[in-house]
């Protein structure tokens, strides 16, 4: 008998699993808005010139490539920091802010959930929104953390049912870790505003609460310095700890990197010190260290200022172009005599929740050849001039 004979089929994930049945679909014109990337007008993954160049510059000269430090590159490390919390920070002034650079999004929430795990023992708990991305349940899941809910999308406006997000919130155990997004919500688009930041910030200070900020998406909302809102928030506020995950998938373009990194904010510098050596005790138990090149690529251009101007600028660009999708996609549906998508243009981001059932977006997939998520959740960065027509009049089939 195998060793492994007992090990039972795991469910296979459901974005990456509506991927493999697009790829497999043999009908021609088949058009995917289930994926979680940025797509360009081509129907391509863009290749930024700043980042273009940077990479020209690294291939020129040809260094040797040895391990990095456990907790990363220096010089990304201090950037990052700079354009999460903002360059004039505070925190960073007074040292209270361990950073290092992770594998990806997904590895700083991971690290940050096994520390975070140590720290609180047996009671661990994370609040997570109602919806959320599915990976965050998984990730705090297997890291041991009891994990609960609250409200934060309400389907009958497609917007944020607040008040039931901070009555959920107040309810919760002092030292509950909760995830908030900081913008651009995946899956819902929909975010808060600088009055509600205020207003939860208050009662997490209140309920002795742990943030726990995802920021997956900066610059894709209303711009780099914008989409930190919630981060500076809290950096002002006076709350003594908190913890923030950033991705450069999306604002570089650079996916297959996987280039992150986790940021811990402890009451002082000693404090901070002592986070990060378990940080990268963390990290060490793991995957020792993380990659160089795409961490060279971040570090190059947001170190120079010409290419940090490109970068926003081509940023920018992108920003720009999912805004015009979501307007063309509402006014299209609303030229076809559909219902009221007016809400998607109140939504940031590469996603929306377009309020399409199970059963519509299984017609969508089954007639069309268009993939969208069970929930309802589409790309509007998969959307482009030559699909954009074919997409609306199939929504508005199947919604009518």
């Amino acid at each position: 008998v195998s060793f492994f004979a007992s090990v039972e089929m795991a469910p296979g994930d459901p974005i990456l699993g509506l991927t493999e049945t697009y790829l497999a679909d043999s009908r021609p014109g088949k058009i995917n808005l289930g994926v979680g990337i940025y797509i360009d007008e081509q129907g391509r993954f863009p290749l930024l010139p700043s980042v273009c160049e940077v990479e020209q510059a690294l291939a020129a000269a040809a260094k040797p490539r040895g391990y990095l430090p456990i907790d990363g590159m220096p010089a990304y490390n201090r950037l990052t920091q700079q354009l999460v919390f903002g360059a004039g920070s505070p925190l960073l002034a007074a040292g209270r802010v361990a950073t290092a650079q992770t594998v990806g999004g997904s590895g700083a929430l991971r690290v940050a959930a096994d520390l975070l795990k140590q720290v609180a023992g047996a009671g661990a708990k994370i609040a997570i929104s109602n919806p959320s991305w599915g990976n965050h349940h998984v990730v705090f899941r297997t890291a041991g953390f009891e994990l609960l809910e609250y409200r934060y999308y309400d389907p009958a406006s497609h917007g944020l049912d607040f008040a039931g997000m901070l009555e959920d919130l107040g309810k919760l155990e002092p030292g509950t870790v909760v995830l908030l997004h900081a913008c651009c919500h995946n899956p819902t688009g929909v975010d808060l505003d600088t009055a509600q930041w205020q207003q939860l910030i208050a009662l997490l200070q209140e309920r002795r609460l742990l943030p726990f900020v995802d920021m997956a998406y900066q610059g894709f909302a209303q711009g780099a310095d914008v989409d930190a809102t919630g981060v500076r928030l809290l950096a002002a506020s006076g709350i003594e700890a908190f913890v923030v995950a950033n991705s450069y998938s999306k604002s570089f373009s650079l996916y297959g990197e996987r280039v992150g990194a986790l940021s811990m904010v402890g009451a002082d510098r000693d404090e901070a010190a002592r986070l990060l050596s378990k940080i990268k005790q963390t990290i060490r138990a793991n995957y020792s260290s993380p990659s160089t090149h795409g961490a060279s690529l971040v570090a190059g251009v947001l170190g120079s200022t010409e290419l940090r101007a490109r970068w926003e600028q081509e940023l920018g660009e992108m920003r720009s172009r999912i805004h015009a999708m979501r307007a063309g996609f509402v006014d299209k549906l609303a030229a076809l005599g559909a219902p009221d998508f007016g809400f998607i243009n109140r939504q940031a981001g590469m996603f929306s929740y377009s309020g399409l059932s199970k059963a519509q977006v299984h017609r969508l997939r089954d007639e069309y050849a268009i993939y969208a998520l069970d929930s309802g959740r589409i790309c509007v960065a998969a959307l482009n001039r030559s699909n954009l027509d074919i997409v609306a009049a199939a929504v508005a089939a199947v919604s009518g």
